[in-house]
């Protein structure tokens, strides 16, 4: 008997121009709003509200600025950078 693991439905490779500034604006502002917070109200009996409530404004903030400015960021990268050798 052979078992299946369940997989979820990929996206097409055409999305990963959203896909990656989406999660990396999700993960970098879930850990900068949350140093932030302990850093502002320590750990206290409102930090988790306090934390999701910043959270959400700076991800609301922080992934639009992420699709405009990562086309600048790989223009700047790439002129920085040498190619790899062949």
């Amino acid at each position: 008997m052979t078992s299946k693991k369940a997989t979820l439905p990929r996206l097409p490779a055409s999305s990963a121009w959203l896909v990656m500034p989406f999660l990396l604006s999700i993960l970098m502002t879930f850990v900068v709003s949350g140093v932030s917070t302990v850093r502002s109200i320590g750990l206290s009996p409102i930090f988790l509200e306090r934390w999701m409530s910043a959270w959400v404004i700076s991800w609301f903030i922080a992934f639009p600025t992420l699709l405009f400015a990562l086309p600048i960021v790989r223009r700047a990268t790439a002129a920085l950078v040498a190619p790899p050798a062949r």
